[in-house]
């Protein structure tokens, strides 16, 4: 099964990733070209177009300015330990085993805005570019019209390479729509995770992020082969609930919490 999650806005470039091991991205001719659009755009209109802080800006105006498509482990760092969300800290890959990194590099994906897919250990350069961003480009007025069939394709291409052609989606609903559901070769299963407050089961985002980590985590320790046994999940008191899923859509509960 192939695994795919969200980037993270968060990063960290300052400390040293727990391997030596690296690889090269795939889709970097791609990532140029999203650059080379970024460039054009003043600080000003960045902060208008992410909706970010003029710091913010000024900070991610440069790194475009500084983006080069050569990429060392002096100058990048690999994409599974730069980013620091709340999925990464349920992932935990700091303390992958070489046996997990391997099947990690073969069954985890990331989505990205400015490198389309990426495996744990590709190298990345510091950026900010989330998938829903309106850019307008050579391609089109958003970032699904420019990757269009691209990541598409890649996730295809690795499907059929794993030859069981199903998808575990741990990604946000903004990243995912970047994998065109109708041209997928297999099967999309979406775990879903839900936390109890004043007696509700409901989705709360950052526990819900935190989870999705978890859950990757556990097919990665345990190099899952087969969807039902992801029902076995029970990281942090988690448990399937059989009666609010489907074959499409499983759903994982945890009791009161919040006390």
């Amino acid at each position: 099964m192939l695994i795919v999650v969200s980037p993270a806005k968060t990063l960290d470039f300052e400390t040293p990733p727990t391997t030596e091991q690296y690889s090269q991205a795939d889709l970097t001719v791609h990532s140029a070209e999203l650059i080379d659009v970024c460039r054009q755009l003043t600080p000003m209109d960045l902060s208008s177009l992410m909706k970010i802080s003029d710091k913010l800006a000024g900070l991610n105006a440069a790194r475009f300015t500084e983006w080069t498509a050569d990429f060392t482990p002096e100058n990048a760092k690999q994409a599974v330990f730069a980013f620091k969300g709340d999925v990464y800290t349920g992932l935990d890959a700091e303390s992958f085993s070489e046996t997990d990194m391997a099947f990690a590099q073969q069954h985890f994906r990331i989505l990205s805005g400015l490198y389309g897919l990426l495996r744990p250990l590709d190298l990345i350069k510091a950026y900010r570019l989330e998938m829903g961003t309106k850019l307008t480009n050579g391609r089109g007025t958003n970032l699904y019209q420019f990757w269009g069939d691209i990541v598409t394709d890649k996730v295809n291409d690795t499907l059929a390479a794993q030859g069981d052609k199903v998808l575990i989606n741990l990604a946000s609903n903004e990243y995912f729509k970047a994998v065109q559901k109708k041209r997928l070769k297999g099967q999309v299963i979406t775990p879903v995770f839900k936390d109890c407050k004043a007696g509700k089961y409901k989705i709360i985002s950052f526990y819900a992020k935190k989870a999705r980590g978890l859950m990757a985590r556990y097919i990665i320790d345990n190099q899952l082969k087969d969807v039902a046994e992801l029902k076995a999940f029970d990281t942090d008191g988690y448990y399937y609930c059989e009666a609010e899923s489907t074959d499409i859509e499983l759903v994982f509960k945890r009791d009161e919490i919040f006390k």
